[in-house]
């Protein structure tokens, strides 16, 4: 799955070329940097690959979200609208600027169910956050159309789908903005980064000066700029720009690789009529990190987990629903608003309603579920091995299954 499997000399020379100037900071010291500006090569690179007009490198796709959010003018009280099934850093955007996290059901798309989206517009709704899951995306169409009718802003956390696309246009950049993170087991690697994207000159304006300090960088003198508003640092690095840039370079290459690979995979498991698989609203758009699968119940799906561990071949294949990270079962940091600061009343009351709210249909979902993510370095005999034993072991469990009863 991620471009760390493809690091080499691309990288080390990319990353040689600043450490060679000694300038790291990607605003700043013109003359000694030699006229090396990694950063600003890799804002040019994005917007040629994936269709934006602008974007913002940010140290990570969390305060890439967190930026995109500010300059989007969504804070204190507005309620955004976003899965159940996502990483933890999606709520942790929302709350970081005083905005409310409004979780929904997912669907077998693994994102956001558009019916759910409805149902849970208030009018104190901002803003609608598809998070593009595991390599494949939301239904856009739908959100789009809910969005459009309620005047709301749609923000796609695209950070798992680099390259994927939805009807010919990238994910990322079909939404009011869009962000990427760039951290180490992405499809594309800085190490640590992330971006937002946007085709709206003033939200890239204030993205801009929002990662650094508020900063307008107009001129050539840094000291002095004006700061027309409060910024933050949220600045990526030379050295992790340059890393991506030489990832980006290779991101045709990932994507045939992980393509080919999810499309051998998938005809392996194809052979037991009991799995199903994940629908996808453009399946030609499916960036391929992840073969995401299901069996006919929460118990036979348990049952394969165990037998996935027991058998030793449980690393790679992810099932969420007993996950810390990426499902709202099992996030009780967030249900018990357990922070090191006080947070607002209006983010209290909304955490207490999440704590006691049910979420069957996502459940009825992911209970089900197993992705396998999908190695760069597979040969196919591995992909045929790999399979095979997954599909003797779902073989085994339903026998039992079927002797039981």
């Amino acid at each position: 799955m991620p471009g760390f499997e493809f690091w080499g000399a691309e990288e080390r020379k990319e990353v040689n070329d600043v450490l060679e100037t000694g300038i790291l900071m990607r605003y700043g010291f013109d003359g000694p940097r030699k006229g090396i500006w990694k950063a600003k090569e890799l804002e040019e690179t994005i917007c040629k690959t994936f269709g934006s007009q602008y974007a913002q490198l940010t140290s990570s796709g969390t305060s890439a979200l967190t930026t995109a959010m500010a300059a989007l003018g969504i804070g204190a009280g507005d309620e955004v609208i976003m899965p159940a099934f996502t990483f933890v850093a999606s709520f942790e955007a929302v709350l970081s600027v005083g905005a409310v996290p409004v979780l929904v059901d997912v669907d077998e798309t693994l994102t956001l169910n558009p019916d759910a989206v409805k149902q849970a517009i208030t009018a104190k709704t901002k803003c609608v956050m598809p998070v593009h899951m595991c390599g494949s995306m939301a239904n856009l169409d739908a959100l789009l159309t809910i969005c459009k009718e309620h005047c709301l802003i749609l923000l796609e956390d695209a950070c798992q789908s680099i390259g994927g696309k939805y009807k010919g246009k990238s994910l990322g950049t079909i939404g009011h903005a869009g962000t990427f993170s760039f951290d180490f087991v992405k499809t594309i690697t800085c190490a640590e980064g992330g971006v937002v994207m946007t085709n709206d000159e003033t939200v890239y304006i204030k993205c801009d000066g929002y990662t650094d300090h508020g900063h307008d960088h107009k001129g050539t003198d840094r000291g002095a700029d004006l700061h027309p508003f409060v910024g933050y640092n949220y600045r990526i690095s030379e050295l992790h720009a340059a890393v991506g840039l030489a990832q980006i370079r290779k991101l045709d290459t990932f994507l045939d690789i992980q393509k080919r690979n999810h499309t051998q995979l998938k005809s392996v498991l194809a052979q037991i009529p009991e799995v199903s698989f994940r629908k996808i609203p453009d399946p030609s758009g499916d960036s391929c990190t992840f073969l995401c699968w299901f069996l006919p119940t929460e118990e036979i799906t348990k049952a394969v987990v165990n037998e996935l561990k027991a058998q030793g071949v449980i690393a790679g294949n992810f099932y969420w629903f007993d996950n810390n990270w990426h499902y709202i079962r099992k996030w009780d940091h967030l249900k018990n608003a357990t922070f090191l600061h006080p947070i607002s009343d209006v983010q209290k009351a909304a955490l207490q309603k999440i704590a006691t709210q049910e979420f069957a249909a996502s459940d009825a979902v992911m209970s089900r579920c197993i992705c396998t993510s999908i190695s760069l370095l597979w040969s196919e005999e591995q992909i045929k091995e790999k399979g095979e034993k997954i599909v003797s072991l779902i073989k085994k469990v339903l026998q039992a299954k079927t002797a039981a009863a």
